[in-house]
C-alpha cells in the first residue's frame, strides 16, 4: 500500500527553487497496477525515486507498507530499497555478470544466499532458460528487458517500480514485456506503479494517474474496474 499525503518538493533552478510537487496526496492499494503518464518535466521519475528512498522527502509524508520514508535514516532506507522491485529504462544490467546472477542479485542481497524459490519458474515463464549463462552484451534489447523484469520479481517484492521500463524496446517487444510484467506481479499481488509516455501501454492497466500541474489526477481507463 502506497500512502502520500501534503507532498511538497522544490529543485534548485538556477538561483530560484523550482516546485515539482504542490500538496500531493495519492493513495494505492496492495496488489493495485497503476501507469503513471505526464509531459516531459512533470516530476514521473522523481516520484519513483520517491517512493524508492532514492530522493529525501522534502514536507509531506509518503508511507510505504509500514515504512513512512521520511523518518528513515540512510541505512535504514538501504534496507527499505532491497524490498523493492525496480525496473530501469537502461536495464542497468551488470556487466561482468551473466544472466543467471544478475537475476539473483537481489535475492542475494535481502536475503544472503541464492536460493531463491521462484527462480526456475521466473525464468521459465520470462523464457530465459537458455541465456543464463551469457553475458548482457550477447543479449538483444528485449531479452534484456526480460532479465531486468526477472530481477525485480526474484525476491518477491511487495512494490514493483518501473520507470518507462520499454523506452529501449520496439512496439511487439514493449507490449510483451508490459504483459508479462502485469501477468507476474499479479500472481504475487504485488503493487505496480509504472511510468510510461505510451497511451497503449498505459490502457492495458485498469489504474492510470496523470501528473499534470505539480499534481495527480485518475484518469478513466478501458479497463475501469477490473482486478489489477
Amino acid at each position: 500500500m502506497i500512502r502520500i499525503q501534503s507532498l511538497r518538493f522544490t529543485r534548485q533552478d538556477g538561483d530560484k527553487q523550482r516546485v515539482i510537487f504542490d500538496h500531493l496526496d495519492l493513495e494505492v492499494q496492495q496488489g493495485q497496477h497503476c501507469a503513471l503518464l505526464g509531459d516531459s518535466g512533470s516530476g514521473k521519475t522523481t516520484l519513483m525515486n520517491l517512493l524508492a528512498g532514492l530522493e529525501p522527502v522534502q514536507s509531506g509524508q509518503i508511507q510505504v507498507g509500514s515504512h513512512q520514508l521520511a523518518r528513515m535514516g540512510p541505512d535504514q532506507l538501504a534496507r527499505y530499497r532491497r524490498e523493492l522491485g525496480i525496473v530501469f529504462q537502461g536495464f542497468q544490467l551488470l556487466p561482468a555478470l551473466t544472466v543467471r546472477h544478475n537475476i539473483l542479485l537481489p535475492h542475494r542481497l535481502r536475503y544472503g544466499h541464492d536460493r531463491a524459490p521462484r527462480f526456475t519458474r521466473l525464468v521459465s515463464a520470462l523464457g530465459l532458460d537458455h541465456l543464463l549463462d551469457r553475458l548482457p552484451d550477447k543479449l538483444s534489447g528485449g531479452e534484456q528487458q526480460r532479465v531486468a523484469v526477472c530481477r525485480a520479481l526474484i525476491h518477491e517484492p511487495t512494490l514493483i517500480l518501473a520507470d518507462e521500463p520499454t523506452g529501449n524496446l520496439d512496439e511487439a517487444n514493449s507490449r510483451e514485456v508490459v504483459h508479462q510484467l502485469r501477468s507476474l506481479a499479479q500472481a504475487q499481488n504485488a503493487t505496480l506503479l509504472m511510468v510510461t509516455h505510451s497511451q497503449e501501454l498505459a490502457a492495458q492497466f485498469p489504474s492510470q494517474l496523470e501528473l499534470h500541474q505539480q499534481s495527480l489526477h485518475w484518469r478513466q481507463s478501458a479497463r475501469e474496474g477490473q482486478r489489477g
